[in-house]
């Protein structure tokens, strides 16, 4: 009876040790998972300051960037044009001929002429959801909750010797992106999608002379694009948008 009573007293000093262990366990997860939140929104408001503020991105309705594509070691003239929500153009003129790339938040297409191409093309899915997630010009970040995105901070990583937050995005269109936000500056890096195989890096950071924050410099798998002139809220005709 002492042995049998022994054992029960014992069970249950053990059953709640491991009730606390547990209890412990599930509110340091809690805390971690708030306290990494809490980071992300931290990233995310230090890099929408360093871009100007959200008041200042909210205003940004339309722009245009024109520049020079240095493509495999040749120039090429390029216009990139965007209205908030509506489109964005990229036209290229190299060779005599005009080619471009056209995103809506619908459709995306491709031509290329100066590759022997006769009618534009749809482009591949997963370079269009990559590119549509900057139809908007106030940031993806500004207001992300409200667009249905997700959001986590899965540490930091070094990218051409510069310390990044890593962020990785998932966005209502399906796709997810990995946003590299540079630590000193707090201003994005590079965007890849999750595979990686699709990246822009943003570079020569500069404000216009309306305040506005710009990378002077992309580069992506097509080359290095350093642009000279930007104008933003400009007036844009729609019809540029529309597919042939």
């Amino acid at each position: 009876m002492h042995l049998n009573l022994f054992y029960i007293v014992f069970l249950k000093q053990n059953i709640m040790k491991g009730i606390v262990i547990f209890s412990v366990f599930i509110m340091l997860l809690v805390i971690v998972q708030f306290a990494q939140a809490q980071t992300v929104d931290e990233v995310i408001e230090k890099n929408i300051t360093a871009m100007g503020g959200k008041e200042k991105l909210a205003s940004l309705n339309s722009f245009r960037m024109e520049g020079v594509l240095n493509y495999m070691g040749t120039d090429v003239g390029i216009v990139i044009t965007k209205l908030n929500g509506v489109g964005a153009k990229t036209d290229i003129s190299v060779m005599s001929t005009e080619n471009f790339r056209l995103v809506t938040p619908s459709v995306g297409q491709v031509f290329m002429p100066v590759m022997g191409q006769a009618t534009p093309s749809d482009m591949p899915e997963n370079e269009l959801k990559a590119e549509q997630i900057f139809l908007d010009l106030h940031g993806v970040f500004v207001n992300y909750q409200e667009k249905g995105m997700q959001v986590i901070l899965t540490g930091k990583e070094t990218i051409d010797g510069i310390e990044c937050y890593k962020i990785k995005a998932s966005f209502k269109n399906g796709n997810t992106s990995n946003f590299y936000i540079d630590v000193k500056t707090d201003r994005l890096y590079k965007v890849a999608v999750d595979r990686e195989e699709i990246f822009t890096i943003f570079t020569n950071y500069k404000q216009t002379a309306d305040g506005y924050w710009f990378a002077f410099s992309n580069t992506n798998s097509r080359g290095q694009t350093d642009f000279d002139k930007i104008e933003t809220n400009i007036k844009v005709d729609e019809n540029i948008f529309k597919t042939k």
